[in-house]
């Protein structure tokens, strides 16, 4: 049995909330850059041109990419030969948070109930925790600070098996169609498939996270996540709602075993601000 510290939990999760909120991936960076080089529309190059210029200036300056800093929304795999000690893995969790959040000069959005009084929590807690037990004796932290724009563009639909993969790329594709510039194009559209509707929800929200330059190691999805980025590149909406080919920069989709009965599929998109970092205790 291997122990892992809260204390070291805390400062991980904290430096990752930083690292996220002022650097953008290289994976990001080089797709932005590629598009813009290939964009058609003068319009949308220099919108993508200036998502460029902002990266480098939140990274050098040390300041938020966006002013919506998102919600915290934490990914734990936790080994089942690793014991965590010395605080409570929550309260550990939700003070990397507020440090982050007051240190990093990071807003605020966090409301403490969401239909009645929807007073601000003021330090952005809690955060959004989702643990999964796996083999082994490490800690695997991966998190994404998840603004609104995008996320309130996230769909699920419980697709049956007859609509197959027809059914699939018209939901997502028309997903992206109703949302048009609200998510803040270009998007990473996150696609869950399978499981239950619980399920899907929470594959598409790890696909948004998942590296631009990565390939889905099955064929069948790789080919089907080529399909569905053409067409909706084929859109029209374009960085920043204003007209273009660059819509979205990636599709990624993950699947899982479901029901026979079955064929729930959920749509998670991230804006071009797409906060996320991850470390291994």
């Amino acid at each position: 049995m291997r122990e892992i510290q809260a204390a070291a939990i805390e400062q991980a999760v904290y430096d990752l909330i930083l690292e996220a909120s002022y650097n953008i991936g290289p994976d990001v960076c080089e797709a932005v850059r590629r598009y813009r080089d290939a964009e058609p529309s003068p319009t949308g190059r220099a919108v993508l041109h200036q998502l460029l210029e902002n990266y480098q200036i939140a990274s050098a300056e040390r300041v938020a990419i966006c002013q919506d800093t998102g919600m915290c929304v934490i990914f734990l795999d936790i080994g089942q030969d690793a014991h965590i000690c010395g605080g409570d893995l929550t309260d550990t969790l939700n003070s990397a948070v507020r440090r982050a959040y007051a240190d990093g000069y990071l807003r605020k959005s966090v409301v403490r109930d969401p239909l009645y009084d929807r007073v601000n929590t003021r330090d952005n807690t809690p955060a959004v925790v989702h643990t999964r037990i796996v083999p082994g004796d490490k800690l695997d932290i991966l998190i994404t600070l998840k603004g609104f724009g995008s996320e309130n563009m996230s769909r699920v639909k419980m697709l049956v098996p007859a609509d197959g993969e027809a059914g699939v790329i018209d939901f997502v594709v028309d997903a992206v169609r109703q949302a048009g510039p609200n998510p803040c194009p270009p998007v990473i559209v996150g696609v869950g498939i399978g499981g239950t509707m619980e399920q899907a929800a929470l594959l598409a929200k790890r696909m948004t996270a998942r590296a631009l330059d990565t390939v889905n190691p099955d064929p069948r999805y790789a080919a089907l996540e080529d399909e569905i980025l053409r067409r909706i590149n084929q859109l029209g909406i374009g960085p920043a709602g204003i007209g273009g080919r660059c819509t979205a920069l990636k599709v990624n989709i993950a699947a899982a075993p479901t029901h026979i009965a079955g064929m729930p599929a959920a749509v998670n998109m991230c804006c071009h601000a797409a906060r996320h970092a991850h470390t291994v205790l």
